[in-house]
């Protein structure tokens, strides 16, 4: 292992965002709560069940947004109208909810901003410093955003978030076509590149990507299930993988 704490022959690194680079996950997940929540109480009642934190880890995290609304409404049995990308938030499609979910994610970041992990963005520098190329493969279609909100966006040689996914039909993770778009993109084979992830459903694209190297990124608690869905490593904070710039 090189003193990035990675095999000797890995030429690249991906980074998710949320949960890897920023300190958005916790962000996202109040806000499908909050719009699932919404959505449940005027179909069911005051006695609907709310959305959980398991719910979002087992359906929501990692995955695109419409794919998100439609996971966890077939767990609960429910079926909307696909609508379109174009549906205004109130509108009661996989869409509409989608684009409430967005609506409320940005109110809460333009009140409170984006934090990086600081300890992620030493990492890119030191994985940088040493040669290696580096890709970014998020879901959001914020993601270019959220970068420059904190002047990252130089850190990364390739970009494939959700604008980039629906421009090229990408299915979104579990699936490892996003992972495989950026490493082809940086020149690499898959075997030689490693991801890095919070979201069981990167864990699943890790995998099936047949990647080098899996870390798994653990802010919530969830090794075990970080290594069950192909984790090759499990650390808290990426500081503990080494890599001083």
């Amino acid at each position: 292992m090189t003193d990035l704490g990675l095999p000797e022959d890995i030429e690249a690194c991906l980074f998710d965002l949320d949960g890897v680079v920023t300190r958005t996950a916790v962000v996202h997940a109040a806000a499908w709560k909050e719009m699932f929540d919404a959505f449940l109480r005027e179909r069911d009642g005051e006695g609907f069940a709310p959305f959980t934190a398991a719910d979002y880890d087992a359906y929501v995290d990692g995955r695109p947004r419409a794919d998100g609304v439609r996971t966890f409404l077939a767990s609960r049995g429910v079926e909307l109208p696909e609508g379109g990308p174009d549906d205004p938030p109130a509108a009661a499609t996989v869409h509409g909810l989608g684009n409430r979910k967005n609506e409320l994610l940005l109110a809460k970041i333009r009140t409170d901003g984006v934090e990086p992990y600081d300890s992620t963005l030493t990492y890119l520098h030191a994985v940088r410093a040493r040669g290696l190329r580096t890709g970014v493969v998020s879901s959001s279609a914020n993601c270019r955003d959220v970068l420059r909100s904190i002047d990252a966006e130089d850190l990364f040689d390739v970009r494939i978030d959700g604008v980039v996914a629906a421009e090229r039909g990408l299915p979104g993770k579990p699936a490892p076509d996003t992972f495989l778009a950026a490493a082809r993109e940086l020149g690499v084979e898959p075997a030689r590149a490693a991801v890095f992830e919070d979201a069981l459903a990167g864990m699943d694209a890790g995998r099936a990507g047949k990647f080098g190297y899996v870390v798994g990124v653990d802010r919530v608690g969830q090794a075990d299930a970080l290594y069950a869905h192909g984790a090759d490593t499990v650390v808290t904070d990426l500081s503990e993988l080494g890599g001083d710039a």
